[in-house]
């Protein structure tokens, strides 16, 4: 019984701290939706700058937590088919959403990353509560940008407008709490499958990466963007550190 209330307090901590991880992504969509900057070139180079940020934690993400969870219990064939796998079905993703008039490789990156990150989550809460803790926080830190630069890029290409989008991100993050009581009750003992799970996602990720979001960061005789950039990876090596230490 004793063994039940731990479990059930455990898994109420894992849906809340993922839940709250995850509306993290209509804040910063709500925060994309009344930004208005002057001049306009001053707003140019902080919506650039922001997209730099959001490409800076993810390329963190990558190379700091799904790239390392992912290589430690896969061989080096099962390494090189989820990486590689991930990279081309997102390559085949994004050619159909292209075809079809759907832009929305900032959407797809974002929750690349929140879903098998919050998999960790639970997978990480069965074994440490204060990492899994710190670990919903760094998630959390790093949707606010992309939630930001999702709801830009959909209003950019769809026709959908405002409080659409923000609720649409707002459903989205239920995601979050069904990933971590997945992570919680079925992969905490199956470490192969949650490394295959963020390797699929990092090569994903990687290519959305190089393929999208940095060919939007640059701007001539700006500076600002690829400091963003190096300010989102810093972030992810700051959380890898508190993780680590």
């Amino acid at each position: 019984m004793m063994l039940d209330a731990l479990q059930a307090n455990g898994l109420m901590q894992i849906l809340l701290l993922t839940l709250m991880a995850g509306l993290a992504m209509p804040v910063g969509a709500a925060l994309a939706s009344v930004e208005r900057i002057h001049p306009r070139w001053l707003e140019t180079e902080v919506r650039h700058s922001v997209i730099a940020f959001g490409g800076g934690a993810l390329l963190a993400a990558v190379a700091l937590v799904l790239v390392p969870e992912g290589t430690a219990n896969l061989p080096m064939v099962g390494i090189v088919v989820c990486f590689a796998g991930g990279g081309i079905s997102f390559m085949l993703l994004d050619r159909w959403l292209a075809a079809n008039g759907t832009p929305a490789s900032q959407l797809v990156a974002m929750l690349s990353d929140f879903v098998p990150e919050a998999m960790a989550l639970g997978a990480t809460f069965s074994v440490s509560s204060e990492g899994g803790i710190l670990l919903a926080g760094i998630i959390a830190l790093q949707n606010i940008p992309e939630g930001f630069n999702s709801y830009r890029e959909l209003v950019d290409a769809t026709h959908y407008r405002g409080l659409k989008i923000v609720g649409a991100l707002a459903l989205m993050a239920l995601l979050g709490p069904v990933a971590g009581a997945l992570g919680y009750f079925l992969l905490s003992d199956a470490p192969s499958v949650v490394s295959g799970i963020m390797l699929f996602a990092a090569g994903g990720i990687l290519y959305i990466i190089f393929q999208d979001i940095a060919p939007q960061v640059r701007l001539k005789k700006h500076w600002a963007p690829p400091l963003g950039a190096l300010a989102g990876f810093l972030l992810g090596v700051m959380g890898e550190v508190a993780l680590s230490g």
